[in-house]
């Protein structure tokens, strides 16, 4: 799925997102330009430099249907 951020993700967003998606069974990549990280690695999500307006791409493989409902609430990215 393709998002865009809403605000910048540094330690204390990145925290809340490794957690939710560490909460879920699959595997979470987050795409940015050429760059593909583990969306469940702190030090992933980091390295991205995450800010306002960048477009990414989360892809998840797991079964539960609710994932990308949970990464919406957290406010971080609008699709």
């Amino acid at each position: 799925m393709e998002l865009t951020v809403l605000k910048p993700i540094f330690a204390e967003a990145a925290s809340q997102l490794v957690h939710n998606a560490s909460q879920f069974s699959g595997n979470v990549l987050i795409k940015k330009e050429q760059w593909v990280v583990d969306g469940k690695s702190l030090l992933g999500v980091l390295a991205l430099s995450l800010q306002p307006e960048q477009k990414i791409e989360i892809t998840y493989d797991g079964h539960e249907e609710n994932f990308y409902d949970t990464l919406l609430a957290l406010e971080l990215f609008k699709k």
